[in-house]
């Protein structure tokens, strides 16, 4: 507001050296003026620039329409939760028009953008970008086996208080926790849910999308299908450059060298990537070394989509990509309530669009926590898990794995309030997926924090009401 008072002042003041003898240069410095203001307030006032304007529409309306789409069909939100969950991104987000239809949501802004998306049962939604044609003749087998667990009966009410407790602090606290379940000893001790969310609700992951794909990878190397180690280049795009010494762990642990912008503003990399690109790995496939391959630790969701395209085209394709999906990991762990959602393309988005319930998240690290073991079988190597967390050799962060967060590794624990062999699937707006090998615990917490969510603290305040020892 004071920006905006400033350049009232300003204009008044080059009108009054202008004078009126001339109307004409008095109406051209007042538009100048004008655009000058709507320049320099556009920030404040819309979230963006305007010299990003093209850009700034097509990726507001783009994720309008995507998440627009998700939150109404998916996870069964209402229409004004879904605003509000966007606003939370951007205030002009609170102007997009959203308009919900059968199986497809259309976002628009200022009647200067239009984007949509369109949901198929058992895919999710994707946006409307090129053809997507190849999407309507999917087939989804959604005969998950596997039971519920049983509902909370704790043995000790410690735990199931705890979660309570810290669920109606974070309320407090404006941090939006929906959902709390932990794990203990392979036993459901304690769920708790803010109000308007359940254990059948799917709610979005985000990054930890990012996990579920290094376990499908690990699932192809128990299978044969894939080894550890690939021979080169891993795509024919690569191989006449130097990025076809890029190796698939070098991918994993984000250290591939490859550029990339992860900056979430309109125009980057990722906001491409995510709403704006027919394939969402086709922005990373093209990007050059920055650094010498496995140098350099570097947070890419563009490395995330490039293990999804891999594991496309090992596998054969759209379809067969979604039969392995559910044969190899949905159905095998039970998983009711988990959709990973497809690209326009027909690859997962593995950086980012994974919706699962509590529940099913929790069976995920469990499966981790287990050493790859689910039910009596062996899903992943019996080493995949150990290698999947070690610390990367970069001289910048090793702690981090296969898509997964480390405690442990560097100079100092990433998570103070936890023992240092923790390890966690991570989102935007605070989902994790806490493992705690010692402890034989798994810790799920799923919400829409806007800033930074105390995941030590929080997460080590459920732990203390947990028994002492595994």
């Amino acid at each position: 507001m004071r920006l905006f008072h400033g350049l009232t002042g300003l204009i008044c003041a080059l009108l009054r050296i202008c004078g009126c003898e001339n109307q004409m240069k008095k109406v051209l410095l007042l538009m100048m003026a004008l655009w000058a203001m709507a320049v320099l307030a556009a920030p404040s006032l819309l979230g963006f620039s305007l010299w990003r304007l093209g850009d700034a529409l097509a990726v507001a309306t783009g994720m309008g329409a995507k998440l627009g789409c998700s939150g109404y069909f998916v996870s069964d939100h209402e229409p004004q939760q879904i605003i509000d969950d966007l606003a939370s991104y951007s205030p002009v987000n609170r102007r997009l028009s959203l308009e919900f239809g059968n199986h497809r949501v259309v976002a628009s802004l200022f009647g200067l953008a239009t984007a949509s998306a369109t949901y198929r049962p058992g895919l999710g939604c994707t946006l409307d970008i090129g053809d997507t044609a190849q999407l309507d003749t999917l087939v989804v087998d959604d005969s998950q086996a596997g039971a519920e667990p049983a509902p909370v009966q704790p043995v000790d009410p410690a735990p199931q208080a705890a979660a309570a407790a810290l669920l109606a602090s974070d309320a407090a606290l404006g941090l939006q926790t929906r959902a709390l379940v932990v794990l203990h000893r392979g036993r459901l001790v304690a769920e708790s849910y803010a109000e308007g969310f359940g254990a059948t609700d799917s709610l979005l992951g985000w990054s930890m999308g990012k996990s579920v794909i290094a376990i499908l990878l690990g699932r192809m190397e128990a299978l044969g299908l894939l080894p550890a180690d690939p021979p080169r280049p891993l795509f024919a795009a690569w191989a006449g450059d130097e990025r076809r010494e890029v190796t698939l762990e070098q991918l994993l642990q984000m250290t591939s060298g490859l550029a990339w912008d992860e900056t979430y503003a309109p125009g980057s990399d990722a906001t491409r990537m995510l709403f704006q690109a027919h394939g969402a790995s086709e922005v990373a496939l093209a990007s050059p070394l920055a650094q010498p391959p496995g140098t350099t630790f570097s947070y890419s969701s563009g490395t995330s989509n490039l293990l999804a395209r891999l594991l496309h085209e090992r596998l054969g394709g759209t379809q067969a990509q979604l039969d392995f999906l559910h044969a190899e990991l949905l159905q095998p762990l039970g998983l009711r309530h988990t959709v990973l959602e497809l690209d326009p393309a027909g690859v997962l988005v593995a950086s980012s669009f994974v919706y699962g319930s509590a529940r099913d998240w929790a069976r995920l690290g469990l499966l981790l926590l287990q050493q790859g073991r689910a039910h009596g079988r062996q899903l992943l190597p019996a080493d995949w898990v150990a290698r999947a967390t070690r610390p990367n050799d970069s001289g910048n962060d090793p702690r981090y794995g296969y898509q997964l967060w480390l405690n442990a590794g560097g100079d100092a624990l990433r998570w103070p309030e936890l023992p240092a062999d923790a390890y966690a699937m991570q989102g935007n707006r605070g989902q994790v997926v806490m493992i705690v090998p010692s402890r034989d615990v798994v810790m799920v917490r799923l919400g829409w924090t806007a800033g930074d969510y105390p995941v030590s603290a929080a997460l080590g305040q459920l732990l203390k009401a947990l028994p002492a020892g595994a």
